[in-house]
């Protein structure tokens, strides 16, 4: 299995990394939506973890390309707000989880792997 991770902070980015290593899931980190896009057109990706805010697009823009790419992945969505509106228009988008940062993030990314 291999996990893209998506996300404008670094130090997310590095602990999601170590944490999903801990589990066994090989991933990488961007910070870029467009390096995100390159990456699944060259690997098999099956699951992409987003934030909502990176260096060039939304996490909302990146979950709509990476639908029309073609490729089959599970889009999880890591947010820093808890706003229910957003929540609910990233599940109408076909999100299959939102995941709060802080708390007990890594148990629910746990959930998933």
């Amino acid at each position: 299995m291999y996990v893209i991770h998506a996300d404008n902070s670094g130090f997310f980015r590095k602990v999601t990394k170590v944490f999903l290593a801990e589990l066994g899931v090989d991933s990488d980190g961007f910070d870029k939506g467009d390096d995100v896009l390159n990456e699944i057109g060259s690997r098999k990706v099956s699951c992409v973890i987003t934030g909502l805010e990176l260096a060039d697009m939304t996490g909302e823009e990146l979950i709509r390309q990476l639908q029309y790419s073609g490729h089959s992945m599970t889009i999880i969505a890591v947010t820093s707000s808890g706003n229910e509106d957003r929540i609910k228009s990233l599940e109408n988008m076909g999100v299959k989880a939102t995941i709060q940062k802080g708390g007990n993030w890594k148990e629910k990314l746990r959930e998933y792997f």
